[in-house]
């Protein structure tokens, strides 16, 4: 079990229908949030009021979610049960609670399976500051990176977290890694998970890219790595911001290639504590830091795929 560091008010949960799943990251009374959502293909929820000049001071949830654009609905469960409890936005006597979520594509079966409403409602309910799990489970439940050259010569993959500490605060990333590319340990100094050659060897994926080959693969085999960097120290909107755009730099040392046309990574934000940034600089390295460590903890256990499903076989 890899314990990390919650701040106070901050709960995780996952959920899975045995295929894909579903992680929410709940600070029910608030919390200032930020985004930077990178790639071509993203697929998010409210989004947009986490831009420092939108009115939406807090948020009340992350929700992290498997099925593509299906699987937005969970956040709507997640809504329900925050709504319950009287958490959210106050407006016109009723209380609206602020739900920001981001999907990865994992519709790698023939059946279409997603995080619906009751699984992200399950996940809430399941949330804990105590000995969260990560790996395959939650939206890493039908994770895999190294789709190069389709399904059949990936590996599987999950949701990992880390925490860093520096500047007299902490930071845990939490990511889920669904990635087109390979996951390389910048420690290690290798590849730890990816694309496979027929022997079962690493491919160096990106290296054949800019050859020129597996281009005929690239589309459609199951992308997107998002996440969420959270911190006590005591950031405003700007500063969450730009914590979670400095973040993407965590990525781009272990996945290659990232920010893809075919990935949507997205990296939330998240100030939950009152502890002064004594120097923000070395906040945002620990953030860089911490979203590292997490991209190789979320492939710790990663093993090859099975022959998995590819269009053209249907064919």
């Amino acid at each position: 079990m890899n314990k990390v560091f919650l701040p106070s008010g901050i709960k995780i949960g996952h959920a899975d229908n045995g295929h894909n799943g579903v992680t929410v990251i709940l600070c029910e009374n608030g919390c200032v949030g930020g985004v930077d959502v990178r790639g071509g293909a993203p697929g998010t929820r409210e989004t947009d009021l986490l831009a420092p000049e939108k009115a939406a001071q807090s948020v009340n949830a992350i929700v992290l979610t498997g099925g593509s654009a299906f699987g937005l609905e969970s956040t709507c469960g997640v809504m329900r049960w925050l709504a319950e409890r009287g958490k959210g936005f106050k407006v016109s006597g009723k209380t609206v609670p602020i739900v920001c979520g981001a999907v990865i594509f994992d519709l790698n079966e023939k059946e279409t399976y997603y995080p619906d409403i009751e699984l992200g409602y399950k996940a809430c309910a399941a949330a804990s500051d105590k000995n969260v799990a990560f790996g395959a489970v939650g939206v890493g439940k039908g994770a895999t990176v190294g789709k190069l050259r389709g399904m059949k010569y990936a590996c599987t993959s999950g949701v990992g977290a880390a925490t860093v500490k520096a500047a007299g605060a902490h930071v845990t990333a939490v990511v889920a890694v669904n990635a087109l590319g390979d996951v390389f340990d910048p420690e290690a100094g290798k590849i730890v998970a990816g694309c496979r050659n027929r022997d079962g060897s690493f491919a160096f994926a990106e290296k054949k890219l800019l050859g020129g080959e597996y281009l005929d693969f690239i589309f459609g085999k199951g992308n997107t790595t998002i996440g969420c960097v959270i911190t006590d120290a005591k950031l405003d909107k700007l500063q969450t911001g730009k914590l979670a755009s400095v973040a993407h730099n965590g990525l781009a040392r272990t996945i290659y290639p990232v920010h893809t046309d075919y990935d949507g990574d997205t990296l939330f934000a998240l100030s939950a504590g009152s502890r002064p940034v004594v120097n923000f600089a070395l906040l945002q390295a620990a953030a860089v830091k911490a979203v590292e460590r997490a991209v190789i903890d979320a492939v710790s256990g990663s093993v090859a795929t099975e022959a998995g499903f590819e269009p053209s076989d249907e064919e």
